[in-house]
């Protein structure tokens, strides 16, 4: 009895100090399980995603171009010879394309708002020498400080850039004779004119190579422009000052920002058709969609007297605005990174470009550049070396 007395004394102990063990090992694992789940879904506090590549904006008021370095923040302002209204990477070639008219001699950099880019009714575009003519002015991206590369006549008043997939054509619009220019960018001339509708503004080029859509602001209709053939495919009537177009990835959609009616349209491009509009925020004017094609960003400027402050994100799925995100004062230009991570977001009243993480749908980052930013456009340091915007 003695025996049995001290074997159930001591059974017990050894059940408790295994049940404690048991109990320790699964805590143990409950607590790495639960680290490794906050790895992957916890954020320090003040936390910035990482973004890399370069940024260029167009400083219309300042008459400069200047460029955001990603991976470091820092930011540089080169003054050039134009009041540069738009400018375009060229993917692979380390080029920068730029579109303006001279400054006179007397203009140090100053000018007035351009709300919209109509300028006869909304703002003017400083001290311009509009008798001059327009330029395309390419620029070497690795020494922004330089002489231009080359310095093209471009019409009387060019607005938007953008060139073909192999960089050898640009294509530009001018405003004043309601025509796109097509500039072979080897030889440095005029090789054809087509007519668009009427003050033709923003351009883009479909994914496939095959057509350019215009918007053609005081016409109220997109140009469409057959790019092997360079004539006119078709005019698309849209609604009230149509200021900038924007494709999705696979081509299927256009979207075209209509500045008097605070709305963008949807053309299907196998019918050339408006088959939606979405309301926006305040005089919406560029536009661009994200690579997964999920998501369209527009930039609301709003008006001189009253600048907007806002980006509409529309869902393309649903056709409707999912997500409004206050940027900074005269939001205007827009682009997205390659990756998709981010889009980037001129302000040209504050003289800022806002980052924007697509992921969490909110600022991230707010650069200072030349006065008054109007064009953006974005270079990957990856294996693509950019994207045309």
């Amino acid at each position: 009895m003695g025996n049995n007395r001290r074997n159930n004394a001591v059974a017990p102990v050894a059940e408790n100090r295994s049940g404690i063990t048991r109990r320790m090992t699964l805590l143990a694992l409950m607590t790495a399980a639960a680290m490794t789940v906050a790895a992957f879904v916890v954020r320090p506090a003040g936390a910035e995603p990482a973004a890399s590549g370069f940024v260029y904006t167009a400083d219309e008021q300042g008459g400069s171009i200047s460029r955001i370095d990603l991976s470091t923040g820092k930011v540089d302002t080169f003054p050039v010879a134009i009041t540069p209204h738009n400018v375009q990477f060229l993917p692979g070639t380390g080029r920068l394309l730029a579109v303006g008219v001279p400054r006179s001699a007397d203009d140090h950099g100053g000018g007035g708002n351009d709300q919209g880019a109509d300028h006869s009714k909304m703002g003017g575009m400083g001290n311009m020498n509009m008798d001059a003519g327009g330029k395309l002015i390419v620029l070497d991206t690795a020494n922004l400080a330089a002489e231009p590369l080359a310095s093209i006549p471009a019409g009387a008043h060019p607005a938007h850039v953008i060139a073909d997939a192999d960089g050898k054509r640009a294509f530009v619009t001018d405003s004043e004779h309601s025509i796109v220019s097509v500039i072979n960018l080897e030889k440095g001339d005029t090789v054809a004119t087509v007519p668009t509708g009427d003050y033709p503004h923003g351009l883009r080029m479909s994914p496939d190579g095959k057509f350019i859509y215009v918007a053609n602001v005081k016409g109220g209709t997109v140009s469409v422009i057959d790019a092997a053939t360079l004539q006119g495919a078709a005019r698309i009537k849209v609604g009230k000052a149509p200021v900038q177009v924007g494709f999705t990835p696979d081509g299927s959609r256009v979207y075209v920002s209509l500045r008097d009616e605070n709305k963008v349209a949807v053309i299907d491009t196998a019918t050339r058709n408006v088959i939606a509009r979405i309301e926006v925020g305040r005089s919406p004017i560029q536009v661009y969609a994200t690579p997964d094609g999920r998501f369209v960003y527009v930039a609301n400027q709003g008006t001189e007297a009253k600048p907007n402050d806002t980006v509409s994100v529309i869902d393309v799925a649903t056709s409707k605005v999912v997500k409004t995100i206050h940027t900074g004062a005269g939001a205007h230009g827009v682009v997205v990174s390659n990756d998709g991570a981010f889009a980037f977001v001129t302000n040209i009243v504050d003289g800022t470009v806002s980052l924007i993480s697509i992921k969490d749908q909110s600022v991230v980052k707010s650069y200072a550049v030349g006065k008054g930013p109007n064009g953006i456009t974005f270079q990957s340091t990856g294996p693509t070396l950019g994207v045309a915007d």
